[in-house]
């Protein structure tokens, strides 16, 4: 199990490496990246949103529900903004939009591993990494953080109908507190966190592809691998990131 471990974490390491010097080494395969843009970011868009839309009407209910002695009603904007940009937005995101792409990115090369066609390009002479790993990275590099920000937009439209319709807050008092609590450096810590997230994401769920074995049942076990270590890291890193970014910003 120990050597497992580390054989895993080795890997991982050695397929960050590839993957980076592959990445600034032209030429560049524009048209790879913004396929993969569209597979991650667009497809993924709905999922996001509503993930997001809806945790932001929850924290903007429980907060009035749970403290109506202390006033907290008239700081809904300041809890549900702040919770979501710095924390629930990014973590929220990568966890459910991370399932989906991980788990795809490792079916997909799992199957090429099992039916021989990453071999295949090794002898044309193809850097598989390049070819598959690569846009992968650069797609969700760019697409997670952005699916992040516009998700924080939409938790935070959702506490403020909650706010209106069903706590009687008036949206320009809302939207107030919300600028007011808003700060750039906690804008900056969501999407910090957000860059890492979707690097683990990748790297978990290319080289699990790139490892499977064993046919279709190899990939399925692969797939699982994924979806559990991606989300273990995700939550594990937030804590490390959240202290960093307190430090930094």
């Amino acid at each position: 199990m120990r050597s497992s471990a580390l054989e895993k974490a080795g890997g991982l390491a050695l397929l960050t490496a590839r993957a980076f010097s592959a990445l600034v080494r032209p030429p560049y395969e524009f048209p790879l990246w913004i396929r993969q843009m569209e597979q991650i970011g667009v497809k993924s868009l709905p999922v996001a949103l509503i993930t997001t839309v809806f945790t932001g009407m929850v924290l903007a209910l429980q907060t009035a529900y749970s403290l109506p002695s202390l006033g907290v009603k008239y700081y809904i904007g300041t809890v549900v903004s702040r919770s979501l940009v710095r924390e629930l937005g990014p973590v929220l995101i990568a966890l459910i939009v991370g399932g989906r792409i991980g788990s795809g990115m490792t079916a997909e090369l799992g199957t090429m591993k099992v039916t021989e066609q990453i071999d295949a390009l090794r002898s044309m002479a193809a850097d598989p990494i390049k070819k598959l790993v690569v846009p992968k990275l650069m797609a969700t590099l760019l697409m997670l953080p952005l699916l992040t920000v516009l998700g924080d937009f939409v938790g935070i439209v959702g506490g403020m109908l909650v706010a209106k319709t069903l706590l009687n807050l008036p949206v320009g008092f809302y939207l107030n507190d919300v600028l007011g609590a808003l700060k750039l450096n906690d804008v900056a810590s969501g999407v910090g966190k957000s860059f890492f997230f979707a690097y683990f994401i990748t790297i978990v769920g290319c080289y699990h592809g790139l490892t499977a074995r064993g046919g279709a049942d190899g990939v399925g076990r692969a797939t699982t691998d994924t979806v559990v270590i991606a989300a273990v890291m995700v939550l594990i890193s937030d804590f490390f990131l959240t202290k960093l970014f307190h430090f930094v910003l």
